[in-house]
């Protein structure tokens, strides 16, 4: 991709999304394009692999906030129109797009061979000029390359190190980068609608986080290419080993600075993501960023009152005081008791689950009929029968 492709086309409406769309919508238009004009989809129709391949193109730029700001300071620069006034030098005064960018001599910048292409070399990395023209291209960034790794509920809580995969540069060849078997094709997420983002309340204020369906990528993938396990990238026999920070939840990534692809010309290699899939729990769950758990109870333990023993994730029981007359679902905190965070522990939220006897001796039932006379409790659905 070279400058002038920057500058002559508008990527914003090859995805037909406004200039201040958010990151989220420029995601959701690119699968829908790519989803509705992939070849597999679209056999022999030029006209669709030309679309899906600008769609592709302007998703690379967009979706980079480095890139699209520098594509939004490119065009703006430029204004309306790639036609500017020599000034006194004969002819009709129009300068070339190729004239610019190339910096041919007698133009900008003179015999030098400087010009706009110097200026524009700093501001995209170096990919100014045009072919042949004899320039160094000038060091550039690699590309930031992504990889998966599944760990378990425990790994994740506590930190683990792990060999990360990579995915190749080329897309799957058995299912050419859907991620979907053969003879399939993935689905928008009906969670997020495409979007890849799900919000939940913290503190009074809305978080976006990766939708915990699709785990961020808009499409769910309901059977597999068994070559990939779904990614769309070719296989890469190349490992690199990164830290999971403890606390990290489903779907959530982390950045493994210079650990992407090469640079080129001396340039810095970029960085590696890393999205983590957790594995769940028979015991524990998450509350943002609380532990929970399900604790038994019997019914005389909750009427009355005990002390019972209530499960962690990482060393021995804790004591629970119930008081007497805790009704099922209610929920206790025990502060420290959860995840093992950068910024301290978190807290376990224990739920006790009042256990209703099955089977009853005689003696038993007896004795719970003699409890319900000497009790006299009121009926507690006289306020339905009331509103009825």
């Amino acid at each position: 991709m070279t400058t002038k492709d920057w500058l002559e086309k508008d990527y914003y409406a090859v995805l037909g999304v406004k200039k201040d769309a958010a990151a989220a919508d420029i995601k959701k238009a690119f699968r829908k394009l790519a989803r509705d004009n992939h070849p597999d989809r679209n056999p022999g129709d030029k006209q669709a692999e030309r679309r899906f391949k600008d769609a592709a193109e302007a998703n690379d730029v967009l979706s980079d906030p480095d890139k699209r700001k520098q594509y939004d300071e490119a065009r703006s620069l430029f204004g309306s129109g790639l036609r500017y006034g020599a000034g006194g030098a004969g002819g009709s005064g129009n300068v070339s797009l190729d004239d610019l960018l190339g910096g041919a001599a007698g133009g900008f910048g003179g015999a030098a061979g400087g010009g706009f292409a110097d200026l524009f070399g700093g501001l995209f990395g170096g990919a100014g000029g045009s072919p042949g023209a004899g320039r160094s291209r000038g060091p550039r960034r690699g590309r930031d390359l992504e990889g998966e790794v599944t760990v378990s509920f425990a790994a994740a809580a506590e930190g683990v190190a792990v060999a990360v995969p990579l995915s190749s540069d080329v897309p799957c060849p058995s299912c050419r980068g859907t991620g979907a078997r053969k003879g399939s094709q993935p689905r928008v997420c009906p969670a997020c609608q495409g979007s890849g983002t799900a919000s939940r309340q913290s503190g009074g204020f809305a978080v976006s986080e990766p939708c915990p369906q699709c785990h961020g990528r808009g499409l769910v993938i309901d059977d597999p290419c068994p070559d990939c396990a779904g990614s769309g990238r070719g296989r890469s026999a190349q490992t690199v080993q990164a830290r999971i920070p403890a606390g990290m939840a489903d779907g959530q990534r982390i950045r493994v600075k210079g650990k992407g692809a090469a640079g080129s010309g001396g340039g810095a290699p970029g960085d590696l993501y890393v999205v983590v899939h957790v594995l769940p729990h028979p015991l524990f769950g998450r509350q943002g960023d609380n532990l929970t758990v399900t604790l038994p109870v019997t019914f005389a333990e909750a009427a009355l009152g005990a002390e019972v023993e209530a499960p962690t994730l990482a060393g021995g029981p804790v004591r629970l005081r119930i008081p007497p007359g805790t009704p099922n679902g209610r929920t206790f905190r025990v502060r420290g008791k959860g995840l093992a965070k950068k910024t301290g522990p978190t807290d376990l939220l224990v739920t006790v689950e009042v256990q209703v006897p099955q089977e009853l001796t005689a003696e038993a039932a007896a004795a719970l009929q003699a409890y319900v006379r000497l009790a006299a409790e009121p009926d507690p659905r006289a306020r339905l029968k009331a509103s009825s």
